[in-house]
C-alpha cells in the first residue's frame, strides 16, 4: 500500500525522457563507451544547451568543470577508497550531484528514472522501484547494496566508505545522515570502517543520525532528530540523544530477517595503515566534583563521523 498517487505529464515530454533515459542505459552498458566525454556532453546539453566543444570555445572555465576528469571528489584523498573502483563510478557520481542542481535533477519525473539508472551502474546491488530524490550525496557509491522498493529522499548524506545496505521497503526522510565510518577521538587520522544495515521496512525519520556499525531491524524506526550509536531491535521505535528504544510497535508475529540482536556483523576494518589496531579506550566520565576521589571508569571511545 502507498499514500502515493499517479501524476501524469504531456505525452510528448514522457517520450522524450523515455528515450533519454533508455539512451543513458545503454550507452553506460557499452563497454566502449567513455563515460567522462558522456557525462561532459550531457551536462554541456542539459545546463548550457550547446555542444561541449562549442562551450569550450565560449566559455572554458565552465566547460572544464563539466569533464570529470578535471574534478576531484573528497573520497579520492581517502585512503580506504578503491581507487580502481571510483574511477570506473566517478563520471556517474559527477552527473548524478551535477544534474541535481538543473531543472532535469529537480524534475521526479525524469530525475527520479535518471538516477535509478545511475544506481544500477553505480552501487554494489540494485533491487526494483528504487526511488531517490534530489541532492542525495555518497562517499563512494560502490558500496551501497539496496534492496527493493527503497526510498531515499531530499538532503540524505549516506557515507558509505565503509559498506550501507538499505533492505527492501527501508525509507530514509529528509536530511538524514548514515555514517560508516569513525575517527578516533584523541587521533583524528585513526579511521574505523563499519558497516551500517537499514532493515527491512525499516524507517530513519527527519534530520536523524545513524552512526557506524549500528544494525536498525526489519520494521524498526528511529525518530526525527534522534542519534543512533547502536541497535534497534525488530519493530522497536528509538529516540532521544542518544537514541534508546523506548516503544515497540504493536504488531502481529512476522518473520524478520533482519534483527539486530542474531545480525551477523563484519570485522571492523582499518582505514590508514599508520593506525592498524583496534582502537582503545581513550573516553572516562568527568568527575563530578572536586569532592569526587575514585578514578571513573574507562568508556568505549566515542567517535566524530565525518
Amino acid at each position: 500500500m502507498t499514500w502515493l498517487k499517479p501524476v501524469e505529464i504531456g505525452p510528448d515530454a514522457q517520450a522524450t525522457f523515455g528515450e533519454f533515459v533508455r539512451d543513458l542505459d545503454a550507452r553506460l552498458l557499452d563497454p566502449a563507451t567513455n563515460r567522462a566525454e558522456l557525462v561532459r556532453d550531457i551536462l554541456a546539453q542539459v545546463m548550457y544547451g550547446r555542444s561541449a566543444a562549442q562551450l569550450l570555445a565560449d566559455a572554458p572555465l565552465a566547460a572544464l568543470n563539466l569533464d570529470p576528469r578535471n574534478i576531484t571528489f573528497e573520497a579520492e584523498y581517502y585512503m580506504a577508497t578503491d581507487a580502481e573502483q571510483f574511477a570506473r563510478v566517478k563520471p556517474l557520481l559527477w552527473l548524478w550531484k551535477s544534474l541535481d542542481q538543473t531543472p532535469l535533477g529537480q524534475n521526479p519525473a525524469l530525475g527520479i528514472p535518471v538516477r535509478r539508472v545511475l544506481a544500477g551502474h553505480i552501487f554494489k546491488r540494485v533491487g526494483r522501484n528504487f526511488k531517490c530524490w534530489q541532492n542525495v550525496e555518497f562517499s563512494v557509491g560502490y558500496n551501497m547494496e539496496v534492496g527493493d522498493n527503497v526510498v531515499v529522499h531530499r538532503h540524505v548524506l549516506l557515507d558509505d566508505i565503509g559498506g550501507i545496505e538499505l533492505h527492501d521497503g527501508a525509507s530514509v526522510s529528509d536530511y538524514v545522515n548514515i555514517y560508516s565510518h569513525t575517527h578516533s577521538v584523541l587521533d583524528g587520522p585513526d579511521v574505523t570502517l563499519r558497516k551500517t544495515v537499514i532493515g527491512r521496512g525499516a524507517r530513519i525519520t527527519y534530520h536523524s543520525t545513524v552512526l557506524a556499525g549500528s544494525v536498525v531491524s526489519d520494521d524498526a524506526m528511529l525518530a526525527t532528530h534522534a542519534l543512533l550509536r547502536g541497535d534497534i531491535p525488530p519493530h522497536g521505535i528509538a529516540m532521544g540523544l542518544p537514541a534508546r528504544t523506548t516503544r515497540v510497535k504493536l504488531r502481529p508475529p512476522t518473520q524478520v530477517q533482519v534483527d539486530a540482536r542474531t545480525w551477523p556483523r563484519e570485522a571492523a576494518r582499518k582505514a590508514n595503515p599508520e593506525f592498524p589496531q583496534p582502537t582503545p579506550n581513550q573516553t572516562r566520565v568527568p568527575e563530578a566534583g572536586p569532592e569526587a576521589g575514585a578514578e571513573p571508569e574507562a568508556r568505549q571511545p566515542v567517535g566524530r563521523e565525518g
